[in-house]
């Protein structure tokens, strides 16, 4: 059985920030910076609270079935929740999507390369 990538994106909105709170976010902004953001199995936060108060974190996770990326998400909203909560972070519209990176359409450099690996 071969081991499936599942990339889960869990979103949502910061809700009734401190001022002190808001201020923290904002000084670690660059730490969460969108052009930085990766799929990692510990999850990276991306956010720009000065534009608006949204939120996703990116997870990397992996199963063998593809009934597994539902444990998947389940286990990134956990963790996403978690880190939040341990930070005394309001949050709403709590939004999880996976995706079975077996089951992605290739890309046009992916489908050349495997053409030219083909030999009639």
């Amino acid at each position: 059985m071969t081991t499936r990538t599942f990339r889960i994106t869990v979103r949502g909105v910061f809700d009734g920030l401190s001022p002190d709170q808001r201020a923290g976010l904002l000084a670690r902004a660059s730490e969460h910076d969108v052009l930085q953001a990766a799929f990692t199995p510990e999850g990276h936060l991306s956010y720009d609270v000065a534009a608006r108060p949204a939120f996703t974190f990116r997870f990397l996770d992996s199963g063998e079935a593809e009934e597994d990326i539902l444990e998947a998400v389940e286990r990134a909203e956990t963790a996403a929740t978690a880190w939040l909560a341990e930070r005394g972070y309001g949050f709403k519209r709590l939004k999880s999507q996976g995706e079975d990176l077996s089951q992605a359409p290739l890309g046009k450099r992916q489908r050349r390369a495997i053409a030219q690996n083909t030999t009639p």
